[in-house]
C-alpha cells in the first residue's frame, strides 16, 4: 500500500504544516529566496513571535531550514517535502486518470447510464 509507514508521518507533518494559510504565505515568500524572520514578518502583520512559531511548525515538518551567518540569520525553504506530495498526489491522479479513461471508453461506445430511480415513483418501489 502506497504512502504508508515513516513517508505517511512525514506526509502527514507536511499536510499538517501546509494546512494553515499564514505557513503557506511565509513559505510563498521563501520561494523567492531566504529571508530573516523580521523580513518574513513584515508584509503578514504577525509578531516576531507569531511567525517564529510558525516557522517552527515548518521547520519541524521539515519545510524550512534556519542558517547562521554571524548576525544574519535567514531562513531557507527546503523543498524536499514538498517533492514528496508532489509524488503522492501523482500517485492519486494516475488513479484518477485511469478512472477517467474507463469513463471515457464505457462512454464512447454508446453505452447510456440510466437515470436514478424516482422516489417518488410509487409503482417502482413496489416492484
Amino acid at each position: 500500500m502506497k504512502g504508508g509507514g515513516v513517508a505517511s508521518d512525514e506526509l502527514s507533518r507536511t499536510f499538517g504544516a501546509l494546512a494553515d494559510p499564514t505557513r503557506r504565505r511565509l513559505l510563498g515568500h521563501l520561494l523567492e529566496g531566504p529571508a530573516t524572520v523580521t523580513a518574513l514578518a513584515e508584509p503578514i502583520a504577525l509578531t516576531l513571535a507569531a511567525v517564529s512559531k510558525h516557522l517552527r511548525v515548518l521547520e519541524e515538518a521539515g519545510l524550512v531550514r534556519r542558517e547562521r551567518n554571524g548576525q544574519y540569520r535567514p531562513v531557507l525553504l527546503d523543498v524536499r517535502p514538498l517533492q514528496a506530495v508532489s509524488q503522492w498526489l501523482r500517485d492519486y491522479e494516475a488513479f484518477f486518470q485511469r478512472s477517467f479513461d474507463a469513463l471515457e471508453e464505457h462512454l464512447a461506445t454508446g453505452a447510456r447510464i440510466p437515470p436514478p430511480p424516482d422516489p417518488h415513483d410509487k409503482e417502482r418501489r413496489r416492484s
